[in-house]
């Protein structure tokens, strides 16, 4: 018998103690980093052990929902655990280890840290145990067995046997059922045994990648990088600052050479799902099956698949989204970022974690390289390149002879426009097209139109539960509120007065798709946002279409921004770059100059020239001006600059303490209550209770509480005192609230 601590998937800042009681020698291991069974409350949950041999704690049990109290109260009765699941630890030391660091950082719950840290097939009672593999073996290799065997029997009988009479039942169902594997071990030609799993032999495959004709000269910029980053034998923090279609990827391929050639594993994160599946074809050019991706468009099934081959060394290279950055590696050599600005790398609900900083993290534990790319590094990683923290990497040339697109401001004062392009622009679009090239506009609204207002009173559809207007979505005939999700259906007439003069306001994806189809008619268009785009493989396909130029105008949002080559591409427009300049948001600025810089950079990436033009009603805007007049570098100092002026992070630490409530005042009494106690640490500073930009959402009140301070030491000692009182106050169970240390979005 023996007392453990469990993390228990609860949003409960403690661990639980149990009882565990031994039933047989193989019970008898540590437990630490095993899942099990135990009871919570009225409820069965599963839960990993994070400490044994502890001695009770009476005060801490009596406080514990896992405990059962005796009618007098004076004593506690610990609970057992139900059942084991594991035989070998679930969670090593390494990710214990960075649970509890996340936990820490993000002042999150351990219980709930490791369980995102989960795949969703392991947070289920299911035991695990893969160090054996199944195999079919042949017990009976005499060739006189034919004749007793089908056609399909027969291959494979003859597949094992190429296979030195041994093959794992996982790799034989990919091409065989299993009632042609039951039929041979029925006529008792095959069978069935465990055996322990072999490692994958990296050295055929990097032979395979030394003479791949995929693989390029380096150019002088590029040799630069490789040579410096194939130097760092232990930890080192790289920021490889490269233009657009100056061949980071090329970097990347390069340098894993050396990583994969050690026996080494290599971590790849990228930011969105829709850039996997090109990138995973890049790299499986030149390194052929070591390759894999991790996405949330993959089953439960498949991501535990993807978890067990980074366990067990099955494979070499691992490219995923921002979850990938749990996998329980064998060995893990080099970590790389690309386009490391994203926001799609933090977590914005739950465990608000940033994969990027995580992954420095897990880089430093591990004592391994990390490169960071992009050609719009946001300014917290510039900053920390600046000042000497990483190493910085410049790469400032297009491959391949490749230049700039030349980048323009359309003043649309007193233009005409149709569907919000303006006519000028309409006759370039029409000379590229005939020349045979791609045209691309990005407007960041999908679906038909951002509004629909009647004609007679001026009312506009409206989110009940937001407050927001109702975009128009033509294609499913029906309004949807882009905040909350809910959708009905475009009403006949106003609700207000009866009319039925219903007209809709603004440009969306949607409404400029139609434009384009009917104002370039011999020409083909293609709408690419997250209403198009629903699934890798409908993303996939599409890409293979542009690249075959069977659409000739592209359409869409933030997604086409993302890194995507577009060879054929020669102009890009962007219709409604003023909706960015006026955010309250004090990294709009930012943002700004990465989504041009990045949408720029799908012009004129192959041997054809290109240009970008921005129509805007603010043609002087210093942004813009800077922008476009000295490039993201200069535009990303003088951010840096202002941000010191503000003393805005990176040069402070700003938190933000969040509540939404069907009642605003409930939210705010909440808020003032945690300012009382924030005001008593002298080195932060509050602002707030405040609306937060987005003040309604789902029929809540949205308030928040900024904090800022100089020292991210003293903001997690400060925290860590704050929310243990917050979570006694009277109303803390009753109201949605949560921390996110380090924010993006403040909106």
């Amino acid at each position: 018998m023996r007392y453990i601590n469990v993390a228990v998937p609860v949003p409960i800042r403690q661990v639980f103690t149990y009882v565990f009681e031994c039933e047989s020698s193989r019970e008898q291991t540590p437990l630490i980093g095993k899942r099990l069974v135990v009871p919570f409350g009225h409820r069965e949950v599963v839960g990993v052990c994070v400490e044994e041999n502890v001695t009770p704690d009476h005060a801490a049990l009596t406080n514990n929902d896992s405990a059962k109290t005796t009618n007098d109260a004076k004593t506690t009765e610990v609970r057992k655990v139900i059942e084991l699941l594991d035989h070998i630890p679930c969670f090593s030391s390494e990710l214990l280890t960075i649970a509890y660091w996340l936990s820490d950082y993000y002042q999150h719950p351990l219980g709930d840290v490791i369980a995102t840290m989960m795949p969703a097939s392991l947070r289920k009672p299911a035991k695990l145990d893969d160090v054996q593999e199944d195999c079919l073996i042949l017990v009976d290799s005499d060739e006189e067995n034919d004749v007793l065997l089908s056609p399909k029997q027969k291959s494979l009988y003859s597949l094992i046997s190429s296979n030195n009479n041994l093959m794992t039942v996982r790799d034989i169902k990919q091409h065989y059922s299993s009632r042609i594997i039951k039929a041979l071990i029925d006529k008792d030609i095959a069978r069935r045994i465990s055996v322990s799993k072999p490692r994958i032999n990296w050295q055929s495959f990097l032979q395979q990648a030394s003479t791949n004709q995929s693989k390029h000269v380096a150019t002088i910029e590029q040799s630069i990088a490789i040579a410096a980053i194939e130097q760092a034998n232990s930890f080192s923090a790289f920021l490889l600052e490269g233009i657009t279609g100056s061949g980071k990827t090329e970097v990347y391929l390069q340098v894993l050479e050396k990583v994969l050639s050690d026996h080494k594993q290599v971590l790849i994160l990228v930011p969105e799902i829709g850039l996997t599946p090109q990138t995973v074809e890049r790299f499986a050019q030149r390194f052929g099956d070591i390759v894999v991706s991790m996405h949330s468009g993959l089953t439960n099934q498949q991501r535990l698949a993807v978890w067990h081959q980074a366990r067990r060394g099955d494979k070499g290279i691992f490219i995923g989204t921002r979850s990938s950055v749990f996998l329980p590696f064998h060995n893990l050599g080099m970590v790389i970022v690309d386009e490391e600005h994203d926001e799609s790398y933090k977590q914005q609900d739950g465990l608000r974690y940033h994969a990027r900083d995580l992954a420095i993290y897990r880089a430093k534990s591990l004592n391994i390289p990390i490169v960071m790319g992009s050609a719009t590094p946001s300014l917290e990683t510039l900053f920390n390149a600046r000042t000497g923290k990483y190493h910085y990497l410049t790469m400032t040339k297009r491959t391949g002879g490749a230049v700039l697109p030349s980048q323009h401001l359309l003043n649309l004062n007193g233009l005409s426009l149709q569907s919000g392009i303006a006519t000028g622009l309409l006759e370039k679009v029409q000379q590229q097209l005939e020349l045979g090239n791609q045209v691309l506009f990005f407007v960041n609204r999908r679906g038909y139109a951002p509004a629909l207002q009647c004609h007679q009173c001026g009312h506009v559809v409206e989110c009940d539960g937001c407050g927001a207007p109702m975009t128009m979505h033509m294609s499913t005939n029906n309004l949807q509120c882009h905040r909350c999700g809910y959708a009905n259906r475009i009403p006949n007439k106003c609700s207000e007065c009866g009319s039925q003069e219903l007209i809709s306001h603004g440009i969306g994806t949607e409404k400029l798709e139609q434009f384009l189809d009917y104002y370039f008619s011999p020409y083909k268009s293609v709408r690419i946002d997250s209403d198009s785009v629903r699934s890798k493989q409908a993303f996939a396909m599409m890409l293979e279409d542009i690249h075959a130029n069977k659409y000739q105008l592209l359409v869409g949002t933030q997604i086409l921004s993302k890194g995507h080559h577009f060879p054929n591409v020669t102009l890009a427009i962007i219709l409604n770059i003023d909706s960015l300049l006026f955010s309250g948001d004090y990294r709009a600025a930012e943002r700004i100059g990465q989504l041009v810089t990045q949408l720029s950079g799908r012009a004129g990436r192959a041997n054809k020239k290109g240009e970008v033009w921005l129509q805007t009603h603010q043609p002087g805007h210093p942004l813009l001006q800077d922008l476009l007049n000295n490039g993201y570098t200069h535009y990303s100092r003088s951010l840096l600059e202002e941000r010191k002026a503000a003393n805005l992070p990176p040069f402070s630490y700003l938190s933000l303490l969040r509540t939404e409530t069907q009642v605003a005042e409930i939210g705010i009494e909440f808020l003032q209550y945690a300012r009382s106690m924030l005001t008593q640490f002298s080195n932060a500073t509050v602002i707030g209770p405040l609306p937060s930009l987005i003040e309604k959402k789902q029929r809540r009140y949205r308030y928040q509480l900024l904090i800022k301070c100089h020292s991210r030491k003293y903001l997690h000692a400060m925290f860590a005192q704050v929310l243990h009182e917050l979570e006694k106050h009277k109303g803390a169970n009753k109201i949605r609230w949560h921390l996110d240390m380090f924010p993006t979005d403040i909106s």
